[in-house]
C-alpha cells in the first residue's frame, strides 16, 4: 500500500470534509501517517515521511517549499478534496509531482446555484421581492420579469463551473452565449457553444453569470463600460471571484441605473468592508459565499478525490488531474 499523510492547517476543515466514512476508507487503502500535518510542526515529522509517496488534502493546503520537498524524495501525488490549487500546486508540477483537485465537484453547487438565480432572475423575482415588501408596493405593480422562454443568458468563462452550468441549462428555451478566450474554436462548434465578446456578452444578455477564474488577466476585467452597457432590468450574477470586478465601477452603475440588479455571493475583499454601499443598496443581494460546497455537499469533493486515487494506483485513466497550463483557468 502506498505510504501516505493528510496535510493541512485546518484540521477542522479536514473532518468536514473527509468524514469518519472517508478517513476510515483511506486508512484501509493505504498506509496513512496517525497525524494531521500542519506547517507549523511539518519538521517533527519529516524524518518519518521520508518514504512518503502520496498527500491528501482539502482547504488548508500550504506550499512545499524546495527544502521540505527535498526530504520528501518519494513524494508523487498530491490529492486535493477542494478547488483551486494554484497557492500550493506550481513548484509541485514542475517538479514532476502529480496534483488532482475536485474542482469538478465543488463546480457542481456553484453551478446548481447559480441555475436557480438565472431562472429566477429572468422572473424578475430579485425586484419583484423588493417591490412587494411593503403594502403599498404590493398592491401597485410590482415589477414581473420578461420569462425564462428565449431570454438570452451570457457565461463568462467555460471552465468547470461555466460548461457544467451551460449542461444545466439545455433544458430550458434559452439563448445562451459564452464568453472564454481559452475555449478553442473548433471545441466551441463541437459543443454548440455560441462565442461572443465580452462586450457583446453584456450587450445582449439578460443575465449575466460571471465564472471567469481569477488571475493576471482577469484582474479587474469587469468594469464601468461593461455594467453600463447592459440592458435595462439586466441582472449581473457573480459567483465567480470578486477580483475580476472593479466593485467601484459597479456600485456606480447600480446607483445611476436601479433598473439594474447584481447578486454577489462574492465579493473583493470577502467580506465588503464595513462602509461598503452594497450592504444598503436596494439593486444589491449579497450572499456569503455559499454557493460552492458546504455541509453534506462536502462529501462529494472527498468521494471524487479518494475514486481518483483509486484510478492513479490502479494505472486507469485520470479524470481529475491539474496541469501547469491549467492553474489560470482553474483560479
Amino acid at each position: 500500500m502506498k505510504k501516505a499523510a493528510i496535510f493541512s492547517n485546518n484540521p477542522s476543515d479536514v473532518n468536514r470534509v473527509y468524514n469518519s466514512n472517508h478517513q476510515a476508507q483511506l486508512a484501509k487503502i493505504t498506509n496513512l501517517y496517525p497525524d494531521i500535518i500542519n506547517l507549523r510542526d511539518i519538521s517533527l515529522h519529516l524524518e518519518k515521511l521520508r518514504d512518503l509517496e502520496v498527500i491528501f488534502s482539502t482547504w488548508g493546503m500550504f506550499k512545499l517549499d524546495d527544502e521540505v520537498l527535498s526530504q520528501l524524495p518519494e513524494l508523487k501525488a498530491v490529492f486535493y478534496a477542494a478547488g483551486s490549487v494554484r497557492n500550493f500546486a506550481g513548484n509541485l508540477l514542475e517538479q514532476n509531482i502529480q496534483v488532482f483537485s475536485a474542482w469538478r465537484a465543488n463546480a457542481i453547487p456553484v453551478a446548481e446555484f447559480s441555475l436557480g438565480q438565472i431562472l429566477l432572475a429572468n422572473k424578475g423575482y430579485f425586484r419583484n421581492f423588493r417591490d412587494c415588501a411593503t403594502p403599498t408596493g404590493r398592491a401597485s405593480t410590482p415589477f414581473r420579469g420578461r420569462g425564462n422562454f428565449g431570454a438570452t443568458v451570457a457565461i463568462l468563462g467555460f471552465g468547470a463551473v461555466g460548461s457544467y452550468l451551460f449542461k444545466l441549462l439545455q433544458p430550458f428555451r434559452l439563448k445562451i452565449i459564452v464568453f472564454d478566450p481559452f475555449l478553442p474554436d473548433d471545441q466551441a462548434r463541437s459543443l454548440g457553444v455560441q462565442k461572443v465578446s465580452l462586450t457583446s456578452a453584456f450587450q445582449r444578455a439578460d443575465v449575466v453569470t460571471n465564472h471567469l477564474a481569477s488571475n493576471s488577466e482577469t484582474h479587474y476585467l469587469l468594469d464601468k463600460h461593461l455594467f453600463n452597457s447592459m440592458k435595462d432590468n439586466a441582472v449581473f450574477i457573480n459567483t465567480g471571484r470578486g477580483a475580476t470586478v472593479v466593485e467601484m465601477d459597479l456600485i456606480s452603475v447600480l446607483e445611476e441605473r436601479p433598473t439594474l440588479t447584481a447578486l454577489l455571493d462574492v465579493t473583493f475583499p470577502e467580506p465588503p468592508e464595513l462602509t461598503s454601499p452594497f450592504y444598503s443598496m436596494e439593486n444589491v443581494i449579497l450572499t456569503s459565499h455559499i454557493a460552492g460546497s458546504m455541509n453534506d455537499e462536502l462529501a462529494r469533493m472527498a468521494d471524487y478525490i479518494i475514486h481518483e486515487f483509486l484510478r492513479w494506483e490502479r494505472k486507469e485513466p485520470l479524470q481529475n488531474q491539474v496541469t501547469l497550463d491549467m492553474l489560470a483557468t482553474l483560479g
